[in-house]
């Protein structure tokens, strides 16, 4: 049995479809089964079990891991993430899992500039002592996370940033979901650490350039210096110092380590990556 954990989440979900794709059943949880179960077409919900689980309860993580020959480990990015992740390691090792697929990030080192990054690097060498068979996919910036960009652009055709002309990696989330279910069905490709990109790495500049030509009017870029990006986006978008300061060091890393795009989505799934073009069009009514 495959067990999802974080099936609400987008790489959760979008594993979840994609496992369902090869017709391959699965166990999702959930802290609400019931709604991650209402918002699954038919042939996802066909194949999956949903089970209640809590990443802050251990008995609902052992009662969701009886069974579980696989897990894919993806939870959301917050101050008790490594608490978390650490935990469900162990007990999914002490349930007999053989294979764990683990999302991370890009510079999970030990002294890497972004904080997740290292937090993962935590998880990724606890997860390797285990002795468990372990799988790492280290994707870069969703796509999906542009569409928090959307209000800005449909009001003011304006996107901060703190990234000069430094270039950013983005990948599909529907692309690492693809790679996800891949390792977890074909055992050959088990054990290995994954980078995940798109096709091309862009500027902010280029994005909104692309934005603009998309849109048919113009989409500005304004460089904030990183002091100024972290005011803005508690100040304006009201995210939480912890989650203002991640975005300014995932900015500051693609200015100090130079992005370029890798193959291994091709080289995993036998096609091409989604490209941004593509996912913008795709949404483009947001942006409006």
């Amino acid at each position: 049995m495959i067990v999802i954990m974080g099936a609400g989440g987008a790489t959760g979900g979008a594993t979840l479809r994609s496992l369902a794709a090869l017709g391959a059943p699965a166990r999702a949880l959930s802290r609400d089964p019931t709604r991650l179960a209402a918002s699954l077409d038919d042939r996802t919900l066909a194949l999956t079990e949903t089970a209640f689980a809590d990443a802050a309860d251990p008995d609902s993580l052992r009662a969701a891991l009886k069974g579980a020959s696989q897990l894919f480990l993806a939870m959301a990015n917050g101050p008790r993430q490594v608490e978390y992740e650490l935990r469900t390691v162990e007990l999914a090792v002490a349930s007999g899992v053989e294979h764990i697929v683990k999302i991370s990030a890009p510079a999970a080192e030990p002294l890497s500039p972004v904080a997740v990054s290292r937090g993962h690097h935590r998880v990724e060498e606890h997860l390797r002592a285990t002795g468990v068979t372990a799988t790492v996919l280290r994707p870069y910036a969703f796509m999906q996370k542009l569409l928090l960009l959307a209000p800005g652009i449909a009001a003011a055709g304006v996107v901060h940033g703190a990234m000069g002309q430094a270039r950013c990696n983005y990948v599909d989330v529907r692309d690492i979901g693809d790679v996800a279910a891949d390792v977890l069905t074909r055992p050959e490709l088990t054990g290995g650490t994954y980078p995940l990109t798109g096709g091309r790495a862009y500027s902010h500049p280029e994005l909104t350039g692309l934005l603009g030509e998309l849109l048919g009017r113009p989409v500005h870029y304004v460089d904030l210096s990183p002091d100024e990006l972290h005011a803005h986006l508690m100040t304006r978008a009201g995210m939480p110092d912890w989650l203002a300061t991640h975005v300014v060091e995932i900015q500051r890393l693609a200015v100090v380590r130079r992005e370029v795009p890798d193959d291994t989505v091709t080289r995993l799934t036998g096609r091409v990556p989604r490209t941004l073009a593509a996912f913008l069009d795709e949404h483009l009514h947001l942006f409006r």
